[in-house]
């Protein structure tokens, strides 16, 4: 399971400008501010241009981009300045993966470590979309087992500590030793929201790395990447427009 939320295009004005600063080729951008925005009809209201945040990027422009793109990751040092922020949630088995890609990015996550026992655990708190009914009940029994020990340590409790003793250990509430059983029993598949901030040259790594990957998770982000604006330039899939440099 996941789901993108709160995604945020910036700093595309700054971008296409400095596209243009290795050849002096200022006077033929055709990029403008949208002086409509913000209407909903502005976005595509003409074939000539694209207008993105209030931001209309011309056909020049688009041309030019588009062909710094083609050339590879030396020339199109401008999607580096297209920043992008989005609010992920997916299971820590995924943002493990995620990590890989540290160079551009800041996360701001969710606490697990001072959080987690903020509210009682439930099956929805999990991805668990494949899983068959047998797997699903063991689950289940996981969740149990921490709700058992969340109440625990919130409230202090009893439990067997040593399978061979039988006498049972009285806890007392906010116990470390409670904590830990948390920490350590938790799923790989517990769901985490992060804020997450990148850049398109990132996304464009991300996208032809893992659009086919096996996970779902990886998919669904590629999915989301082909709509973010101007996406043909991550994804190489470009539709034409008339322009010149």
């Amino acid at each position: 399971m996941l789901n993108v939320n709160n995604i945020k295009v910036m700093n595309l004005e700054g971008a296409l400008r400095g596209m243009r600063n290795p050849m002096n080729s200022w006077d033929k951008s055709d990029s403008r501010k949208c002086l409509d925005y913000p209407v909903s009809e502005c976005y595509a209201c003409s074939k000539q241009h694209m207008c993105i945040d209030g931001y209309i990027v011309g056909a020049a422009d688009f041309e030019l981009a588009r062909k710094l793109c083609k050339a590879g990751s030396d020339h199109r040092k401008f999607m580096r300045q297209i920043l992008v922020s989005m609010d992920i949630t997916a299971p820590l088995y995924w943002w493990k993966e995620f990590d890989t890609y540290k160079v551009g990015t800041v996360a701001n996550s969710t606490s697990t470590m001072h959080k987690i026992t903020s509210k009682e655990f439930v099956l929805e708190d999990f991805s668990c979309d494949h899983l068959v009914y047998d797997s699903t009940v063991v689950l289940k029994g996981v969740i149990d087992s921490l709700n058992r020990w969340r109440d625990i340590y919130i409230n202090g409790g009893q439990a067997q500590v040593d399978e061979n003793d039988t006498a049972v250990y009285i806890f007392e509430p906010k116990d470390e030793n409670v904590w830990w059983q948390l920490i350590q029993l938790l799923p790989s598949s517990y769901n985490q929201t992060r804020t997450v901030s990148l850049n398109y040259e990132v996304l464009c790594n991300i996208y032809n790395a893992r659009r086919c990957h096996k996970l779902t998770e990886w998919r669904k982000l590629c999915k989301t990447i082909e709509d973010l604006p101007l996406s043909e330039l991550i994804t190489n899939k470009f539709e034409y427009i008339d322009g010149g440099e």
